[in-house]
This record gives structure tokens, C-alpha cells and sequence, in this order.
């Protein structure tokens, strides 16, 4: 691998810790609630994408909108709780092994990249908030093509930015459709399976399953 570009949500930074810092607030079933607010939020971005451009709409924008509708499901009416949650997902926790990953990376000589649904604001909050950008060479937006993942002309922007074929590039993320969408494309494919889900889009034995990131450093 020439390159490692990395998915952000949900691969270097924990999703559901917005939630998990207003657990008391939420309720019992703040787990939950945080599983459904993501997946709407990504069920957001495949709609806006397949409805083409003039419908797109950022990520941050999405974000919004999937929890607003989440919690109007769960009958969840305080403003300031809201707030408080979209703030705290604009400064989600890193998990503990990406530091010491990306360091490696680094002292191997590697060039290391986000390539990630979010737009430059949220993502420079994120990465700032998390201390790994001066472990980064660059932070990708799909806002630059205005189309989500996994359309492969979001994967290009990497093949371009590091003027790399695909084949020389590792790709990492926990989101199985991003990696079913960078293998399509061609890149080396490492699968973040954290949680030991079965496997999904013919993945297994096609890309390199891990439990975290602390194999590849």
C-alpha cells in the first residue's frame, strides 16, 4: 500500500458517543435510539444521491434531519437535548487505537488520508476535536463531487489527490457499503467488523476483516 484512506464516522470516530454523553438525559434506550438516528442518517445520504444532484443536501444538513426525525419518533421534545447531541457529534471520541495507528503510519512514511461523507466544517471540528490532524495529510469531502458513497466518483477523489491507481491504495472503513463500494472501485480493502456482524455484499474472504484498527499498525 502507496496510501491508507480511512472512512471517519463510525471507523476513526465513534458515532454513538454524541449520544452516549446525554445517555442520562435520553433515557434507557439511548443505544438504540443512537443506532436508528445513524441509520436513517445514512439512508438520507443513498436517497439524495439516487434522486441526483440538484437534491443533494451535506451531510451536516442530513445529520439534522435524521435526528430531528428520530426523536420525534421516540417522542423526544427538548430542544436543548438536541442541541446538545448535535454538538457533541461534532466532537466524537476517536477509538482508543487510531492515535497510535496513524503515528505508525506516519514514522513508516505512509501517506494517511480521511475520505468521508461529512463536509469540511463538521469534519475539521471532528478531526480538530479528536487531535489526529497533524497525523493526516489531507481530509477528503465528498462535498467536493457533491455526491455521496458509494458513488465511485467519490473513491476517485483519492486516486486523484495521490495520483495512485486504485490497487496501490488501502482503504479502511467499518461501514460494509463503503467497503463494498472501495473494493468495486479497487482499492485494498480493510473491513472494520467491530462488532462481529455476518458478513454482508460477499465481503468475506474478498477484503481483510479486522475486529479494530490496532492490526494495522
Amino acid at each position: 500500500m502507496r496510501a491508507v484512506v480511512f472512512d471517519a464516522y463510525g471507523t476513526l470516530l465513534d458515532v454513538h458517543a454524541a449520544m452516549a454523553r446525554h445517555a442520562a438525559r435520553l433515557g434507557p434506550d439511548w443505544q438504540r435510539i443512537s443506532a436508528e438516528w445513524r441509520t436513517k442518517q445514512i439512508e438520507y445520504t443513498w436517497v439524495r444521491s439516487l434522486a441526483g444532484a440538484r437534491h443533494h443536501r451535506d451531510f451536516w444538513t442530513l445529520t439534522k434531519e435524521a435526528l430531528e426525525f428520530v426523536a420525534r419518533r421516540h417522542g423526544i421534545d427538548d430542544p436543548s437535548l438536541l442541541a446538545d447531541v448535535l454538538a457533541a457529534y461534532r466532537l466524537l471520541d476517536a477509538y482508543p487505537e487510531v492515535h497510535r495507528l496513524l503515528a505508525s503510519l506516519r514514522a513508516r512514511g505512509i501517506p494517511r488520508a480521511i475520505l468521508s461523507n461529512g463536509e469540511p466544517g463538521m469534519l475539521a471540528d471532528a478531526v480538530g476535536s479528536a487531535g489526529i490532524g497533524d497525523l493526516l495529510d489531507d481530509v477528503l469531502s465528498v462535498e467536493t463531487v457533491g455526491v455521496f458513497k458509494p458513488d465511485p466518483r467519490v473513491y476517485r477523489l483519492v486516486t486523484d489527490r495521490f495520483r495512485l491507481p486504485p490497487e496501490a491504495v488501502g482503504f479502511v472503513s467499518a461501514n460494509p457499503w463503503d467497503a463494498f463500494g472501495a473494493m468495486a472501485f479497487g482499492f485494498q480493502v480493510h473491513w472494520v467488523n467491530r462488532s462481529g456482524q455476518p458478513d454482508e455484499y460477499g465481503l468475506r474472504g474478498r477484503v481483510t476483516e479486522l475486529a479494530d484498527l490496532s492490526r494495522l499498525a
